[in-house]
């Protein structure tokens, strides 16, 4: 127990540390004492392929957003097709015809939330840079 406390107050306290250590040993690219603020110091940091908005069409959630729509609208593709397997090879046998059935539902949810998410984040974003 006091082990456990030693390292939980030992990670508490090397934190600040590591902290001020980096800033300190970092040089200061500022021309002023005005330009030490948080804005000034994520803008000193950005190279010049990095995109200057959030929220832009080419910014970084976008990108997110849209590789993880294809993502989850590429499962459910495939899974309505494995669903389409699973019901032409049923056999007749009716838990299998429900299961294939039911995979298929949830496949075609999947491809409407999909959709719909995708409609939902554009507009959100084309109402917040507007």
């Amino acid at each position: 127990m006091k082990k456990s406390i030693k390292v939980m107050l030992a990670g508490v306290l090397a934190v600040p540390m590591l902290a001020l250590g980096i800033s300190a040993a970092t040089p200061s690219q500022y021309a002023s004492a005005a330009d030490l603020t948080i804005q000034g110091g994520a803008d000193s940091s950005k190279s010049a392929s990095q995109p200057s908005d959030l929220f832009a069409s080419d910014g970084v959630f976008n990108k997110i957003v849209n590789a993880a729509l294809s993502l989850i609208g590429a499962i459910s593709v495939i899974m309505l097709i494995y669903g389409g397997i699973r019901y032409t090879i049923s056999g007749g046998d009716s838990s299998s015809v429900t299961a294939a059935k039911n995979t298929i539902m949830y496949a075609v949810i999947g491809i409407v939330v999909a959709l719909l998410a995708y409609a939902i984040v554009n507009f959100v974003l084309k109402t917040l840079i507007a």
